[in-house]
């Protein structure tokens, strides 16, 4: 399998080009506000080498929109819409692969409390939660569907059985716990984690949004207990504070730890928050100089 390069953050990028995201819906509320400037955020991470766009709908749900004064009918016409503003952004560079981003649980409270998990929803709840925006999202036509910076093995186990209860087997699915050392944020080893990826409609599996010293055990982890192509995007090395809603700490990301991933046998491959184009470039740089050896991650 070739390696394929993930954009960063399109918060990032977002905020960049002058945009305040310190609200509850995050990059979310631009797809109403601004969708050109979601537009223009996809596109330069794929001018800059991104394969793979993952839309604006992280943050976005029907309770989300709800709670800002926006309808159900509205807030699925705004779902939809993260898909084809990333479609837009591809088809103005001449094709790229679009991944309509479900973002946990936690995303949704907006506390922070996607980077621990645990929330006490029973699985029906959490089902029911992710069910519509899924059905949304598959209805919009993106390429695959990325269950992404999962905290725990319940809310990945009800994202599958969301997707299962809408149909959603036709899809590549990836599914990416946000990690801590060798364990979920909830506490869960990982072994236990990526066990869930057996499920046949998982395609790929691996790590986003946890810190850049995490990913190699992670990743190796991912390819021993599953078999399946690993997928490593993490974040800068910054920590959010959720109380204040912002980053702190320092970055330690550095676009030369691909090798170690790939080595390990990552084959998709990016950045999450506060990664921008310039060091997107510089992994699809180092991919297209030095391109895994075929035996790496065998």
């Amino acid at each position: 399998m070739d390696v394929r390069v993930v954009d960063g953050g399109l918060a990032t990028e977002l905020e960049a080009r002058g945009h305040d995201l310190s609200d509850a819906l995050w990059s979310a509320r631009l797809l109403a506000d601004a969708p050109g400037e979601i537009v223009a955020a996809h596109e330069a991470f794929f001018r800059a080498g991104a394969d793979i766009a993952i839309t604006a709908s992280y943050q976005a749900s029907v309770p989300g929109f709800a709670a800002h004064g926006i309808g159900r009918v509205e807030a699925e016409r705004l779902l939809s819409r993260s898909v084809e503003l990333a479609r837009e952004a591809a088809r103005r560079v001449g094709g790229g692969t679009v991944a309509a981003s479900v973002g946990p649980y936690g995303a949704y409270l907006a506390d922070g409390s996607e980077y621990r998990g645990g929330y006490g929803l029973s699985h029906r709840e959490l089902t029911a939660f992710h069910r519509p925006r899924i059905e949304t999202l598959l209805a919009a036509g993106p390429d695959l569907l990325a269950l992404e910076t999962v905290p725990d093995v319940d809310e990945a186990v009800a994202e599958l059985a969301a997707l299962e209860a809408v149909g959603g087997s036709g899809i590549p699915v990836w599914l990416s716990y946000s990690v801590d050392g060798d364990r979920t944020r909830a506490g869960q080893p990982l072994e236990e984690a990526f066990a869930v990826a057996a499920d046949e409609r998982v395609t790929a599996v691996g790590v986003n949004c946890c810190a850049p010293a995490d990913v190699v055990e992670a990743v190796r982890i991912a390819r021993v207990a599953t078999g399946k192509p690993v997928i490593a995007y993490p974040n800068s090395g910054h920590g959010w504070d959720a109380a204040r809603r912002q980053w702190a700490g320092r970055a330690t990301f550095s676009p030369e730890e691909v090798m170690a991933w790939m080595a390990e046998g990552a084959r998709l491959v990016g950045g999450c928050c506060r990664v921008s184009p310039a060091e997107i470039a510089q992994i699809a740089r180092i991919i297209r100089d030095f391109p895994p050896s075929p035996e790496w991650g065998e």
